[in-house]
């Protein structure tokens, strides 16, 4: 049967930068500044470089194993059906849900703005699990209404963005920008770990391969074309934010940093703009990681590979899958802060990012990469795992056990559901990268 295959590079793309920008700008902003302060364009350029070394990874493993699965393909391709690759599985779907989580509550803390100040703090939790249940609502009903209104909603977002930091960029103040306020150098690190899971969703991007005409060139490209969008995009967002605001200022509004610096050139209503674009961001995050990677994850844990004809924006296999996802986002939402989740979900994903370069070495011969820089992005994803690890152990070593409790849970719940179910993990064919 011939399938209709029209996944283009402007839809590819925007499934990364859809992803990237929600939980970046949006989400973990306010609190990235308050570790690298002033520099905090710095550490989004020093994340930006990382994501770029293991888009390369992803790219060729795209190419050459085009599957729905993404990276559990990889690691499976790599690492065969075992323990390893079935534990991976689950913590990239639990790596989905705290990012899930992040961007309910980014929506959440930006919705509060439209409410009267002083409000309940109750509310937050009522808006992050309403935004959780309207998208859960439109993948149950299945809608194609999914795939088209990403698009949609990335370009309003994109657009808005743009105009805020072009026009904030006219208004900056040069002494908010002094390198003499610059924080240490190990805080900039720090910040370039935590803004880090920003550029996580250009994973998504492969997960659309077997939707592409030509995954071979449209894969690549989309998902470099996202990554460096995305990084322009957080620099000249960076600067229009830290140029109009002080530091202290900053501080006081970090859940709605970016509303509150439209605010001195833009008025009340650059505010109310620049909190819409939230909440258009935080939705599209919502939209793209629920039906581009939690549901594609959970269909692999639990029957061990995908269908072969599988429609990537609709949980018509698995409605359990959609329910028992959307369940533990709202229960992370309501019990984990904001930084807790985002330190969880970055280092879930980057776990994940170091065993699919350590699989990309063992199948560089088939990928024709090169090893040099397969390795360079092992590393470097290790050393920010590192310091990502690090930072929590001086701030919060509660997150790291609860980080740690997660893995292990992984690795058992995949062991015990392996022994009673004897379900294995399978790949698709392999389709022969010279011919793509």
């Amino acid at each position: 049967m011939t399938e209709n295959k029209s996944m283009g590079l402007l839809s590819a793309t925007s499934i990364g930068v859809g992803a990237m920008v929600g939980a970046g700008i949006f989400s973990i902003f306010g609190t990235a500044t308050q570790i690298s302060g002033n520099a905090v364009y710095i550490s989004f350029i020093i994340a930006g470089a990382i994501a770029l070394l293991s888009t390369y990874s992803y790219a060729k493993l795209g190419v050459r194993y085009p599957s729905a699965g993404g990276p559990v393909e990889f690691l499976i391709q790599g690492f065969g059906d075992g323990i390893l690759s079935g534990g991976l599985n689950l913590l990239l779907w639990t790596g989905y849900i705290f990012g899930l989580a992040l961007y309910a509550k980014g929506f959440a803390l930006y919705g509060m703005t439209f409410i009267a100040a002083g409000s309940a703090a109750i509310w937050s939790n009522i808006f992050a699990t309403a935004i959780i249940i309207v998208f859960t609502a439109i993948n149950f009903i299945g809608a194609k209404a999914v795939g088209r209104s990403e698009l949609f909603i990335v370009s309003i977002k994109v657009g808005i963005l743009l105009l805020f930091a072009i026009s904030g960029l006219f208004f900056i103040q040069p002494v908010n920008l002094s390198i003499a306020q610059f924080p240490t150098t190990p805080n900039i690190l720090y910040g370039a770990g935590i803004v880090f899971l920003a550029y996580q969703g250009f994973g998504l991007i492969t997960n659309a391969a077997e939707d592409m005409d030509d995954p071979g060139q449209t894969l690549p490209r989309a998902l470099y074309l996202s990554v460096l969008i995305v990084i322009c995009i957080y620099v000249l967002v960076s600067f229009a934010v830290i140029g109009n605001l002080s530091m202290s200022e900053i501080s006081t509004s970090k859940d709605y940093a970016l509303a509150a610096a439209a605010k001195p050139f833009l008025g009340d209503i650059g505010f109310k703009i620049m909190a819409i674009a939230a909440l258009f961001s935080t939705s599209s995050a919502i939209n793209a990681s629920l039906y581009g990677g939690a549901n594609v994850s959970y269909l692999i844990a639990k029957e061990g590979e995908l269908p072969e004809f599988f429609e990537r924006k609709v949980w018509n296999r698995s409605t359990e899958g959609l329910f028992i996802t959307s369940g533990l986002v709202i229960l992370c939402t309501n019990l984990l802060n904001l930084e807790g989740i985002g330190m969880l979900a970055s280092a879930s994903l980057l776990v994940i990012y170091v065993a699919v370069n350590t699989s990309h070495l063992r199948l560089s011969g088939e990928t024709g990469a090169k090893r040099y820089l397969i390795y360079a992005s092992l590393f470097s994803s290790l050393v920010f795992l590192g310091i990502l690890i690090y930072y929590e152990l001086l701030h919060s070593v509660t997150t790291l056990i609860v980080f740690a409790v997660v893995i292990i849970f992984c690795f058992i719940v995949e062991w015990t559901y392996r022994k009673y179910s004897r379900r294995t993990l399978k790949t698709r064919s392999v389709c022969d990268g010279a011919n793509l």
